[in-house]
């Protein structure tokens, strides 16, 4: 099959494009960076230069394909753009992928959403989703779409770093005892690669999961993997870790949003339909990332 597969060499597209080269697929990696091309063409695929915000672009690069892996990315980075409206530059993606995929004769999308897809309610910054979501399915019937909805990645972690080094505690708005959901990138490609040789059938939804732990049991892992047993988890008020974000630069749009998102996690009302769609848990475990995480904890 000639696949599209959309955010250049990132955590999930990297590994996914690897897969799909290996299958035997002819695969068109689209970036916005140009010097991405020789790593793109370096795995044995074919590169497309240009941007998200550009339809004609996105039409042209879509023409002739069988499948395309669409996901949205505006980077970590754009959370401290002071008055960036993110969540709306995701939207106007979301659009433009429906355009362009009416316009190039696709039939068949694998999009990657998230946890939280399937609500515009207590989910915070992950509410962009459900909308994208909203606007794939607003596509004729033809397409046929998989909502790929991953749990929280596993890398997410590495922003516990400075609060551990300054303050030997992962401080967030949540904590506890109650399991909750984590998922390598390298176990989403794979689910993907999956979906991708499976039939089609109108709309479907597969949540992916590699883990499940307790904020309490994440410290007690972590701790352990930088020589640290003594790490504990905090858990202070929205109001607090809100003001602290804030503090730190993120712009208020990301704070406010992800302060929402971590407070549904609170009692499960975030994943409460992953819940009634509970999948088989991936390859990669907690103890797995710990090693990644202690790598970059001694670098940082």
């Amino acid at each position: 099959m000639k696949i599209i597969v959309t955010g250049s060499l990132g955590h999930i597209s990297k590994p996914l494009t690897k897969i799909l080269i290996e299958q035997g697929h002819d695969v068109l990696v689209i970036s916005h960076t140009p010097e991405r091309q020789k790593d793109i063409e370096a795995l044995g695929a074919k590169a497309a230069i240009g941007s998200m915000e550009d339809v004609d672009f996105l039409s042209s690069a879509f023409q002739g394909a069988d499948l395309l892996y669409a996901m949205e990315a505006v980077g970590q980075k754009s959370f401290f753009t002071p008055d960036l409206d993110f969540i709306s530059q995701i939207l106007q993606i979301g659009e433009n992928y429906k355009e362009a995929i009416q316009k190039s004769g696709i039939k068949q999308v694998i999009h990657l959403s998230s946890i939280g897809g399937h609500t515009d309610k207590g989910n915070g910054m992950l509410r962009f989703h459900h909308h994208v979501e909203n606007t794939l399915n607003e596509l004729p019937a033809e397409v046929q779409i998989k909502f790929m909805r991953p749990v929280g990645f596993y890398y997410n972690m590495f922003a516990f770093i400075p609060t551990i080094k300054a303050q030997s505690a992962i401080i967030q708005n949540y904590g506890g005892d109650e399991k909750e959901p984590w998922v390598s990138p390298l176990d989403i490609a794979e689910a993907i690669a999956e979906e991708i040789e499976k039939p089609f059938m109108g709309r479907q939804v597969r949540y992916i999961a590699s883990d499940e732990a307790s904020p309490n049991e994440v410290a007690k892992i972590l701790g352990e993997a930088i020589g640290k047993p003594e790490l504990h988890w905090l858990s202070i008020s929205d109001e607090q870790f809100c003001e602290g974000l804030l503090r730190a630069g993120m712009n208020k749009q990301a704070a406010e949003g992800l302060t929402e998102m971590n407070a549904g996690r609170r009692g499960g009302k975030l994943y409460a339909d992953y819940a009634l769609y509970k999948p088989q848990m991936g390859r990669v475990k907690l103890k797995d990332f710990a090693k990644d995480f202690a790598a970059a904890y001694k670098q940082n």
